[in-house]
């Protein structure tokens, strides 16, 4: 099992003033963890005066030549990053090398601390020339108009594309722009156009996702989330509780989640159940058993929520349907 304390070696982007923009890190070592029968935490430890060092002798890391870049392009710097304990973020590089924790599945959804994330994380310019401090963006803008040279701005934010740091293997993105950096993604995953998944967040198995998969939401093994269905989050609004889809369910095309769903699960298309949402609860012979709060229901499993369409009211009915996702489909070789 992976724990703390734990060094990772990145490499940094800096603006001009030398404040950090983002971090890189290919290479993430444990204590006791042996690589290729180097004890590389204890040797890189030695090399730390602090919790975030940047390294200018690239031969004290003991790495073979293919192990390391051959040079640093401007504004990159090689850094060395320690974590001793899961506390609360202090700085840019750590905040980063716990997304790469989340994106390299060392850590599940929802086991680290992230507090301050936000605070830490800079709001920059992603570009196709890597991040750009935002006060900086006009000048190098004017710069490559002045030599015909293209500037593209992907987004503004204070989180980059998954894939710009990290590819997992077996998984298929429609469009990478949908997937943040500290997203968990578990073999065998399909996300279309229309799906996304925040940090901290993601799929514990193969998975379709057609819809949202908000921060500290995780899908469970064989799941689909229909097109535009939407998970509710936990970053703003005042919602604390955490959301989950269990193994083997279906959220149809537009529905939505404000509850922990258990396994054998359905949503029907269109639906949107919260913790507040009233439902009527049937047995297996259809027989009413009254009205509770949909948060009463919450990991219960084989149920299918549907919609009355006489009368409007959600009922929550025995699921009898097994879910099986197209195998075809999350063969991502």
């Amino acid at each position: 099992m992976n724990q703390f304390p734990l060094i990772g070696l990145g490499l940094a982007t800096t603006n001009s003033a030398g404040k950090t923009l983002d971090a890189y890190f290919p290479k993430i070592v444990f204590k006791d963890m042996q690589r290729n029968g180097k004890d590389l935490f204890s040797i890189w430890n030695n090399l730390l005066d602090s919790d975030v060092c940047e390294i200018t002798d690239l031969s004290l890391l003991n790495l073979s030549e293919d192990e390391l870049p051959s040079s640093l392009g401007e504004n990159i710097k090689m850094v060395l990053c320690r974590i001793t304990q899961d506390q609360k973020i202090n700085n840019v590089e750590e905040a980063y090398l716990k997304l790469h924790l989340l994106s390299y599945k060392f850590f599940q959804p929802n086991t680290l601390n992230l507090d301050n994330l936000f605070n830490i994380l800079p709001n920059v310019a992603w570009t196709n020339k890597g991040p750009i401090d935002l006060s900086e963006i006009e000048q190098k803008i004017l710069e490559s108009k002045s030599q015909n040279i293209s500037i593209e701005i992907k987004s503004i934010d204070k989180f980059p594309r998954l894939v710009d740091y990290i590819v997992p293997a077996g998984v298929r993105i429609a469009d990478t722009s949908r997937v943040r950096l500290g997203a968990y993604l578990s073999e065998g995953t399909t996300i279309m156009h229309e799906g996304f998944v925040n940090f901290n967040a993601g799929t514990l198995g193969a998975a379709m996702i057609e819809g949202r998969i908000s921060a500290g939401v995780v899908i469970g093994e064989n799941s689909d989330l229909g097109g535009g269905a939407s998970t509710m989050g936990t970053l703003s609004g005042g919602n604390e509780i955490k959301i989950s889809v269990g193994e083997n369910c279906l959220m149809g095309a537009n529905s939505g989640l404000g509850i922990p769903l258990g396994n054998n699960c359905i949503i029907e298309a269109g639906l949107y159940i919260t913790g507040g949402s009233k439902v009527e609860v049937f047995d297996e012979d259809m027989q009413s058993q009254g009205t509770i709060k949909a948060e009463e229901l919450s990991n219960k499993n084989n149920i299918l929520f549907i919609r009355n369409s006489l009368s409007g009211a959600i009922e929550a009915r025995v699921n009898a349907k097994s879910i099986e996702l197209n195998d075809s489909l999350h063969l991502n070789q």
